[in-house]
């Protein structure tokens, strides 16, 4: 028999129980018996009677343990805000992690639910760093006004929104990051009524959830549907106010009722199904009513969360330049600037050396190089910018020619991380690494910038036509040498926007009339634990603008996903490769994102 243990928690009162005595039931009958599996019940005021119903179920693999969670709070922190949310079984989940440090994970699993498949299974699957393991809450995804609501009030996508009522939670993780600490601080700042703990649990989990097999907790209510047979589900839950114990027409109430039948409350259950009066449902159906009307008040309240934070805590430009991407986007202007480029001046054709020949130009550019080193160490060091990991490596280190680079543009110092990508090789690639930059970039930024944006591998374009055929010879010159040059096909650069969004010719031109492949990157974030406001003095000496520091808002942290080349294909006409390769880099980005952030990738735009 393995010593290796399973830790499942449970929270509920003497009135909830008995449901849970079906649920471990269920969890018994289907477990694995190589594991040793501890139970605690996180409670209250749970009476003997129902303590000795629910310890009768242990056996050689599985131990019941009672934990009078009023008991512990001060233990874990004794600065607790007295709040009514502590009478609340549903928030006995946040103090899991520092009640028992012994344990590096941990099941949470709601009291109205049924474990058709082997716990273990859930227990060891791997959710790296994540904070939890947890499914998608369908009621967000399904349902409009909910998945409105968690995306205006509580700021995270309806796709991105967890059912809290099965989670493998990260313990070390829990602790690490003062989970329990952010929700207190949130329980002061906030009070959100209509998923309540879910609701605080999802915004400080934002972006750090590594999402299960849905099976893992498939919601049973009216008017959610799924792409399997909810009978081959690993959990069933039992959601809202759809119970078998309540109802005779409840969804998969047979199921349940296998399990209760096996259990010294059937005859409790069984008396309160029948009990149940037509008073009660209708209560049910009001509530239900209730709820999704709160959903709707919550959104359009003007102090709500979100709204909240943006008039006390954000800066207000971002704020502001946020509502214009959401604009941009529902009105389909997605390569429109959406901050206003520096006032820029025609750069002239006798005024650039492209290629670098001139003895002052290699000059200039070695001595921006190193000053670029220094300055791209300094924005890592200092976690101005982040990059957590790059993927598909070997996708560059492949490459046998130059190359037209891909990239999504979000963010001024987005070309830095694809460089950081570029020397993250271990067999460097031969080719030099070059940006395509606009006209005002290279003519307007004064000091260190100015000289980064004039000298360090840059290619600007121009509004003068001599100009850009000297940039196009220049660049299709490079891509022959075997260099690699980063252009923006989505045009305009779009702060902190996630999707992929439609590409422009011109990229893919360059690499059809040069014959090289285009290496399309994509880079996706998530926040980290860091704000903006607190790296205003780490880039005071880089004379960097006032606007870039996004008060209120997270560092965002980057995985740099490199994707197989897109060939041009020799059969081809140069129109058909440019139209073939931007619809296979489009195609490749918007599996990443799909991937990534795990939810389909749409737009808002309205169509005319």
């Amino acid at each position: 028999m393995s010593n290796k243990i399973v830790p499942i928690f449970y929270a509920c009162d003497d009135a909830f129980v008995k449901y849970t005595i079906v649920s471990l039931t269920s969890i018994i009958e289907n477990a694995s018996t190589d594991y040793q599996y501890k139970v605690y019940v996180l409670n209250t005021n749970i009476g003997k009677d129902m303590r000795d119903r629910l310890s009768a179920l242990e056996n050689d693999n599985f131990e019941v343990n009672f934990i009078d969670v009023s008991e512990q709070l001060e233990a874990i922190n004794k600065d607790l805000p007295i709040r009514h949310y502590y009478s609340k079984t549903t928030y006995y989940r946040f103090f899991i992690a520092e009640m028992f440090p012994e344990y590096s994970k941990a099941i949470y699993i709601d009291s109205d639910t049924i474990v058709l498949g082997d716990i273990s299974k859930l227990y060891e699957t791997d959710i790296g760093d994540c904070y939890l393991g947890a499914c998608h809450e369908q009621a967000m995804v399904q349902v409009d006004v909910y998945g409105t609501y968690c995306e205006k009030v509580v700021g995270v996508s309806r796709h991105n929104f967890f059912n809290a009522g099965v989670m493998l939670i990260n313990c070390h993780q829990f602790r690490e990051k003062k989970v329990l600490r952010k929700f207190i601080s949130h329980l002061w700042e906030y009070n959100f009524v209509v998923t309540q703990d879910e609701d605080y649990l999802n915004l400080i989990c934002k972006d750090q959830v590594h999402w299960l097999d849905q099976k893992w907790n498939t919601e049973l209510t009216a008017g959610l549907e799924y792409n399997y047979d909810v009978t081959t589900a690993y959990i069933l839950h039992y959601i809202m106010v759809n119970k078998p114990w309540k109802y005779h027409e409840c969804r998969c109430a047979d199921i349940f009722w296998d399990y209760a039948s096996k259990t010294t409350v059937y005859d409790i259950l069984k008396a309160d199904l029948d009990a149940y009066t037509d008073e009660q449902r209708e209560r049910d159906r009001l509530s239900g009513e209730n709820l999704y009307q709160m959903a709707i008040d919550e959104t359009n309240k003007k102090d709500n969360y979100q709204n909240m934070l943006n008039e006390t805590k954000r800066s207000k430009y971002r704020v502001e330049l946020t509502k214009k991407i959401e604009k941009y986007e529902r009105e389909g202007r997605f390569d429109e600037d959406v901050e206003q480029d520096p006032p820029s001046r025609m750069i002239m054709p006798d005024e650039i050396d492209y290629l670098r020949k001139s003895p002052i130009a290699k000059i200039k550019t070695k001595i921006a190089h190193e000053k670029a080193k220094v300055f791209l160490k300094t924005i890592l060091d200092k976690k101005i910018m982040i990059i957590k990991d790059i993927k598909g490596i070997e996708n560059w280190q492949n490459l046998k020619t130059g190359a037209v680079v891909t990239c999504n543009h979000f963010n001024a110092f987005d070309s830095f991380a694809i460089q950081e990508a570029y020397h993250a090789s271990k067999k460097w690639p031969k080719g030099k690494f070059y940006r395509v930059i606009r006209e005002g970039n290279y003519t307007s930024f004064p000091g260190f910038f100015g000289e980064l944006m004039k000298h360090f591998y840059t290619l600007p374009l121009s509004s003068n036509m001599k100009t850009m055929v000297k940039f196009t010879d220049a660049t299709n010159t490079l891509l022959q040498q075997g260099n690699f040059v980063l252009f923006y096909p989505e045009q305009a650069m779009w702060w902190n926007y996630r999707k992929p969004r439609p590409l422009k010719p011109g990229a893919f031109k360059f690499a059809a009339k040069n014959s090289v492949p285009v290496l399309p990157c994509f880079i996706t974030m998530k926040d980290s634990d860091i704000l903006g406001e607190d790296l205003r003095k780490e880039i005071r000496d880089f004379e960097v603008d006032e606007n870039f520091v996004p008060d209120g808002y997270y560092v965002q942290e980057y995985t740099i996903h490199i994707g197989e080349p897109i060939y041009p294909d020799a059969n081809r006409s140069t129109r058909e490769n440019i139209e073939y390769m931007a619809k296979q880099n489009y195609k490749a980005w918007k599996k990443i994102y799909e991937k990534e952030y795990s939810m389909p990738l749409t737009y808002t735009t309205k169509k005319k």
